[in-house]
């Protein structure tokens, strides 16, 4: 970016400082008709904070979506206690702002990222006129993973993995850092959810979008959701093959706590890792739902205690309160105790078992 010489008339209502960074240089590059040069020296500065991997939460209960365009609600929602944070470049913001909101998630997250959540980015659509410049800036910010909506293909897939190495490789980042978030929202990427889900080691999840799936096969969306029964299950089996994480639909109606955890017992009952929320009143819901009650953890302690005692005893079955119980409910059992420790429930030594 080259320019000589600007007026800027700037009034201080209190912004914070990535804030007014984000909006001088889009209206900078507005008022001269450009594209902001991602690569100028300028932006090769390091950020405050490392990238999360391998600090973030080892639960992805919840994942909430912010809108890139509001800076005062991608502050708050670092206060809440999603899992994910996951700005958004999409469909909550406008062809005309869709600049200007990339600019302020880039300056939010080399000046100001939340350092407790694992940060996602959704960006445009694949096939969008912003995909490429997205990728450009959203890379160079160094989020935990990126978002991407709508995919239907595995070349598609292949296709972002390899833009996003060749922006690593010219900015000097690390390659395979950033991992792949895939929304399925298609009868298309229904079809092809194996192939998706095995597409490279960077993707990390796939994510079902209920609202565009039911629209692509001509059915109606409704609270029960019968609708989206066998694409959440072809969606889970994709993941559990590829060993990935498996996120279900967002529950479109905030106003209803009740309907939101009436489905969480269909998202928890299929095995579903997390829930993807679309307000903050979501989240505590959604935490709550997908975390597992003492009694699970009580039930848990005692298969593998009745287990071991079986093992001692050189018995293949036994029996728990009236139950028959064998070596297949152990991993199970191991994985609700993980779960519990992972979320602060239970000690170390408590979820810990050989």
């Amino acid at each position: 970016m080259e320019i000589e010489r600007a007026i800027l008339n700037i009034q201080d209502k209190g912004a914070l400082d990535f804030v007014v960074e984000a909006r001088c240089l889009t209206a900078i590059c507005r008022a001269a008709e450009i594209h902001f040069d991602w690569k100028s020296d300028i932006q090769k500065r390091k950020p405050v904070h490392k990238i999360a991997n391998g600090q973030a939460p080892r639960v992805f209960r919840s994942s909430l979506y912010v809108g890139g365009t509001a800076p005062s609600r991608m502050i708050q929602a670092m206060f809440y206690d999603e899992d994910c944070i996951v700005f958004d470049l999409e469909d909550s913001v406008s062809k005309t702002e869709k600049d200007a909101a990339r600019q302020l998630i880039f300056c939010l997250l080399r000046a100001q990222r939340p350092e407790n959540k694992y940060v996602i980015v959704r960006v445009n659509g694949i096939y969008s006129a912003e995909i490429d410049e997205d990728l450009e800036a959203i890379v160079r910010a160094r989020p935990d993973a990126i978002r991407i909506p709508k995919v239907e293909r595995v070349e598609e897939i292949e296709a972002v993995d390899r833009k996003i190495t060749a922006i690593e490789k010219a900015a000097g980042l690390p390659v395979g850092e950033i991992k792949i978030w895939c929304n399925i929202e298609s009868y298309l990427g229904i079809l092809h959810a194996r192939e998706i889900a095995k597409a490279g080691p960077r993707v990390e999840a796939m994510a079902l979008g209920a609202e565009d799936y039911t629209s692509s096969i001509g059915s109606l969306r409704t609270k029960d959701g019968w609708e989206i029964f066998h694409a959440r299950n072809a969606l889970l089996l994709a993941c559990r093959e590829a060993g990935i994480l498996a996120i279900d639909s967002v529950f479109a109606d905030i106003s209803d706590g009740e309907g939101l955890r009436k489905d969480l017992l269909m998202t928890k009952n299929l095995g579903f890792d997390g829930k993807t929320c679309i307000h903050p009143f979501q989240v505590e819901i959604v935490n709550q739902a997908l975390a597992p009650t003492q009694d699970e953890i009580n039930k848990a302690i005692k298969i593998l205690e009745t287990l071991t005692q079986l093992k001692n005893e050189n018995k293949g079955v036994g029996l728990l309160e009236g139950v028959m119980i064998d070596k297949a409910m152990e991993k199970q059992a191991k994985r609700t105790l993980q779960k519990a420790g992972r979320i602060g429930m239970l000690s170390e030594e408590e979820f810990c078992h050989d």
